[in-house]
């Protein structure tokens, strides 16, 4: 058997070592309230790792605000990457879980297991990262193409993209970014925070993810609404708002990943 058919079975086999748990529709709601119980349990290290990354996203935004293409490699990168960058949020909860005292040596201490075993979030980040970069080099051919007039910055893409009346342009993006940000979602719903708690490959991981999709397409849909939503609003408030919304949303993914896959 070649070698890539034999990392491809055995990735199978890993992911069917894990069951997929039946859940209703509204349960995301559940994870946003258990989340948010993990937050006021240890808001410090959990708040501290918001106002980073905050922060982190302010500075980006200030230096790209004039190139709209900066822009959005800048947000695609943000929404992409972040929940790796998550992965301090994560390990905070699973302390919790387990009755442990989570503090800011249990964020420190959940890359190191990730060195011993590979690197396999930087490559999973690394993954994510080439994922963004195809999606901006398809929307900027997509744009120049079909733009009424050049777009270099975000007050071009609005009046010549967003705002104009006689094309479909901004109708034809948006279903287009939809399109090609279904499966990068659906290969991270719980594999982020699995590989952070489980020995796995990158490919299984992404494998139980896309069953935890396959089998429960409502929830999990309602579940990347929540996301997108909450992480706009912590945007749209010059980032402040993602200094709570962070750690609320990556306490949340925990859960759901608990909530959702069980060892059998």
């Amino acid at each position: 058997m070649p070698p890539k058919m034999r990392s491809t079975e055995k990735a199978l086999q890993e992911s069917r070592a894990f069951g997929v748990r039946p859940i209703p529709m509204l349960r995301p709601l559940g994870w946003l309230a258990r989340g948010w119980q993990d937050l006021k349990a240890c808001p410090g290290p959990s708040l501290l790792q918001g106002l980073l990354l905050a922060l982190a996203g302010g500075l980006i935004l200030f230096w790209a605000r004039h190139h709209f293409w900066l822009l959005a490699v800048a947000f695609s990168a943000f929404l992409l990457v972040g929940p790796i960058l998550a992965t301090g949020f994560y390990a905070i909860s699973r302390a919790l879980e387990r009755g442990e005292r989570p503090g800011w040596h249990t964020v420190r201490s959940a890359w190191r297991p990730q060195r011993e075993r590979g690197g396999r979030l930087v490559i999973f980040g690394l993954l994510l990262a080439f994922a963004g970069a195809g999606w901006v080099i398809t929307s900027a051919s997509l744009i120049t193409a079909l733009a009424s007039a050049p777009v270099d910055t975000p007050l071009d893409f609005a009046r010549h993209v967003v705002l104009d009346e006689r094309s479909m342009l901004f109708e034809i993006w948006l279903g287009l970014g939809a399109l090609l940000a279904a499966p990068v979602f659906a290969s991270t719903v719980v594999a982020i925070p699995m590989l952070l708690d489980r020995d796995i490959s990158v490919l299984g991981a992404v494998y139980t993810s896309w069953r935890v999709v396959m089998e429960h397409p409502a929830p999990v849909a309602l579940w990347a609404l929540l996301l997108l939503s909450l992480s706009l609003l912590g945007m749209l408030t010059l980032m402040l708002g993602l200094i709570p919304l962070l750690p609320l949303l990556g306490h949340a993914s925990w859960h759901a990943y608990r909530d959702l896959v069980r060892a059998l």
